[in-house]
């Protein structure tokens, strides 16, 4: 990353490796776009309009309305109208996104978000369509919110790092796997709550987490897709744009949250410019984080990993 968390966040849009910030940036930029359409329909009389017109990004489990709004499966994914439901979501998308970009990089860690948005959705669907306790619910039942997206990046950290500590007030240092355990046995648990729906979107997000890291560790990338038009739309809108050096996977050698904190350290020695890594050695490094954990590196592939991140 480049600064503070306030100096990403306004500047997400202006790099091209920091999906984590842009992915924040989206949720909050749409929340306050929303509210502020819905206030002033709402004072003039058409909050109705305000309505009708979510109820047409926002996802139906009932078949026969999807098919007619089949976009709703990706825009419901950036939807919020509560400030508490934003807040926790891009919080938690902050705290577990940072170690997902240390050690992945930037272009994974949207694939997460997105594949975790995709998959919560069809396990949304699939449920509400075959259980039998939610035939009366079904064609009444809509869906907004990352949490399914935040969920994949929340089970994908605790996959891929298990042993990373959080420390959390009054409780202390955590692992994050039993963080995220717990979050997942508390949406099995209110599945059939209220907000049914949004816990087993919950629970497939959580899950395309788990395989996506470990179908990454055998060397099989799900997120491919995903990746290939997310390059097309950054080199469509920045192909007026004077070319610079663009890296998709880069790792920080020390990261913190107001939730908690991690660390993993390096030792960064000074380094003759003919000796700075490739991008194919840095894509090297990763894969074998990925594979093995960033404890496996050699100093060296460390200190390859540090300098290249500054750039």
């Amino acid at each position: 990353m480049y600064g503070g968390f306030w100096d990403n966040l306004k500047n997400a849009f202006r790099h091209s490796d920091n999906s984590l910030y842009k992915l924040i940036a989206i949720n909050i930029l749409v929340f306050f776009g929303l509210l502020i359409v819905r206030v002033l329909l709402t004072i003039s009389g058409l909050g109705d309009i305000y309505q009708a017109a979510l109820s047409h990004l926002t996802m139906p489990a009932y078949l026969p309305k999807l098919a007619t709004q089949p976009w709703t499966v990706f825009t419901y994914m950036f939807l919020h109208e509560g400030v508490f439901h934003i807040l926790f979501n891009m919080l938690f998308l902050y705290w577990f996104g940072l170690l997902v970009h240390q050690y992945l990089g930037s272009r994974k860690l949207a694939n997460l978000y997105i594949l975790g948005g995709l998959f919560g959705a069809l396990f949304y669907v699939v449920i509400y369509n075959l259980a039998p306790y939610f035939s009366q619910s079904v064609e009444t039942s809509m869906m907004l919110g990352a949490s399914a997206g935040v969920f994949a990046i929340v089970v994908g950290a605790a996959t891929l790092t298990p042993n990373t500590t959080f420390f959390l007030l009054i409780i202390g240092p955590v692992k994050i796997v039993y963080i995220a355990a717990f979050y997942v046995i508390l949406s099995f648990a209110n599945s059939i709550g209220a907000n049914a729906g949004g816990e087993i979107a919950h629970l497939g997000g959580a899950l395309l987490g788990y395989l996506y890291i470990t179908q990454l560790r055998k060397g099989n990338d799900w997120g491919v897709p995903v990746q290939k038009v997310g390059i097309f739309f950054e080199n469509l809108f920045s192909r007026n744009q004077s070319k610079v050096k663009v890296s998709y996977r880069k790792a920080k050698t020390t990261s913190s949250g107001g939730f908690g904190s991690f660390s993993s350290k390096s030792n960064p020695s000074t380094i003759a410019k003919n000796q700075e890594a490739t991008q194919e050695e840095i894509d090297m490094i990763l894969d074998k984080i990925a594979e093995k954990g960033y404890d496996a590196l050699s100093k060296e592939e460390k200190r390859k990993l540090f300098e290249f991140s500054k750039k």
